[in-house]
């Protein structure tokens, strides 16, 4: 009754991820876009408070982090949550909790594909967009392990471009500490607002729980991977926010539409600009790669379930993916791309993750000492963190997650109804 399925039956997915693969595809979910885009909104939104809702969006991850590694470690199976909340509190809270997921992190896969775009060619950004779904939707039917190692390289070229700017920023001579200090523009809702737009730099770990049925040893493997990407990202973070809003200050960091690529100048090394947006791309990149995986596993599931066609429960028999899933998933992704907004898909998508979230600190709260419960407050606080943001976003982010949550809860009833007939 844990959600793993038999060996050697139909429809089963490889193992084929170990600890470093499985690290670095939340690395290549967290370390994405996010830390290039986020800045300038939760600056807008909380001023000089911009580093306390980092913590607190911080705080809310560990707890959500953590409630995931513990619940994937007792059912290691492809749809995180969405099997989380069907084992642990019934089949309706996972099915709330994979379609928040599923059209969350579509939204979200339309952003980054957007922000590919945005960076590499402005002009042209919604055909760049669509053309690197295409691209990564056939490299992600290959293959895991070629999306894995895809991921590696994008990993170590964030990681330098983020460092790279680090050390301009903190060595240029322009940097004030004084610009770190809380002022009284600091409010409480502007914090909480901003931990809500930063949470959606964060929540990329999710991807490790959605892959549970690839990853070796998931009992062993995925409670240390969750926390060592979600360690890594924090740090790195943390550095690069203390680095741009010592050269900018809250006030023109708020209102930077390339924050980083206007640090580097302000601090006095120009030339990084195009490496910084050339990062950007890149970054965006790997977290569009890897919201695909999870996005596809999760169909999966629910495909398998009946809650979605079952033909989206076909598993490749040479690749080993979710081939139908992916086809699927990539379709709805490029249309998306095509026409949607990114300041829109970025505030519905993070509502849609924070639902997802709280199933899953919910979930967590039923496990037993024998299975690894969690310390009792972890998953309460992260319970109350993620209601708290998601209802501290924008008011049309807020209706408009909701009403998707609450169609897709008619669905379900109907769908029920109609088989108690």
């Amino acid at each position: 009754m844990d959600g793993v399925r038999n060996p050697g039956a139909g429809g089963e997915l490889k193992r084929r991820l170990g600890l470093s693969d499985a690290v670095l595809i939340g690395l290549g979910s967290m370390i994405g876009a996010g830390v290039f885009a986020a800045l300038a909104p939760a600056a807008r939104a909380a001023g000089s408070g911009l580093l306390p809702g980092l913590a607190l969006a911080a705080v809310v991850a560990y707890c959500n982090a953590t409630s995931s590694a513990r619940l994937a470690a007792r059912h290691p199976a492809s749809g995180g949550t969405y099997v989380y909340g069907r084992e642990r509190l019934g089949p309706f809270w996972g099915y709330v909790a994979g379609w928040a997921f599923v059209v969350g992190k579509t939204a979200s896969c339309a952003a980054m594909a957007l922000t590919v775009g945005t960076y590499a060619w402005p002009g042209r950004a919604h055909e760049v967009a669509v053309a690197a779904v295409v691209a990564l939707t056939a490299l992600s039917y290959t293959g895991v392990r070629k999306s894995a190692r895809l991921t590696r390289v994008v990993v170590a070229v964030v990681l330098a471009v983020l460092a790279a700017v680090v050390v301009a920023c903190l060595t240029g001579g322009t940097a004030q500490a004084a610009r770190l200090d809380i002022g009284t523009d600091a409010t409480a809702g502007g914090v909480l607002q901003a931990a809500g737009l930063l949470f959606f730099a964060f929540a990329g770990y999710a991807r490790i729980a959605t892959l549970g049925e690839e990853v070796r040893d998931p009992a062993r493997t995925i409670p240390r991977a969750i926390p060592l990407a979600l360690g890594i990202t924090l740090v790195v973070y943390a550095c690069v926010a203390v680095a741009v809003l010592a050269v900018l200050g809250p006030d023109r960091l708020a209102h930077a539409t390339e924050p980083l690529t206007e640090a580097v100048r302000a601090a006095g090394a120009p030339a990084l600009a195009p490496v910084v947006r050339v990062g950007a791309a890149v970054a965006a990149l790997g977290s569009l790669l890897a919201l695909i995986l999870g996005v596809s596993r999760t169909t999966l599931a629910m495909a398998r379930d009946g809650h979605l066609p079952r033909t989206l429960a076909a598993v490749h028999p040479r690749f080993g993916v979710p081939h139908h899933a992916e086809i699927a998933v990539g379709a709805v992704v490029a249309v998306a791309a095509a026409t949607a907004d990114l300041r829109g898909a970025i505030g519905f998508s993070s509502f849609g993750v924070l639902a997802y979230y709280a199933i899953a600190n919910a979930a967590a709260r039923t496990l037993s000492p024998s299975e690894g419960r969690p310390p009792r407050a972890v998953p309460v606080v992260g319970l109350a963190g993620c209601a708290a943001l998601a209802l501290a976003l924008p008011l049309d982010s807020v209706l408009a997650g909701a009403a998707v949550l609450a169609v897709g809860a008619g669905v379900y009833g109907v769908r029920r109804a109609r088989t108690a007939d």
